[in-house]
């Protein structure tokens, strides 16, 4: 797993535990390819109450996660829920018939 940060803050703690957490998520959810994560600020998004956290780009495996003004733990919920999308598109479940 390749992250990049693309962020206007300090995230060298956040990769670490990301990286401390991946081989779990790995492991349970099953799948072979590795995604890049890519870390990203975006202060309009994170001044909406409704803003993005996170989407997965299935042709190029990229997840980006939006870390402004997020706690950890919540920055880390978004990655495993597209780590799932991640896990059913390794899988095929994207493709249609």
């Amino acid at each position: 797993m390749k992250i990049v940060d693309n962020t206007e803050e300090e995230t060298g703690k956040l990769q670490q535990i990301i990286k401390q957490f991946y081989p779990f998520a790995k492991e349970q959810l099953d799948f072979g390819d590795d995604p890049n994560v890519v870390l990203r600020s975006d202060s309009e998004n994170a001044g909406n109450f409704l803003g993005k956290t996170a989407y997965y780009e299935p042709e190029t495996h990229d997840i980006h996660i939006y870390v402004d003004k997020r706690h950890p733990k919540d920055i880390l919920r978004s990655l495993s829920h597209e780590l799932v999308h991640h896990s059913q598109n390794c899988k095929g479940e994207f493709d249609r018939e």
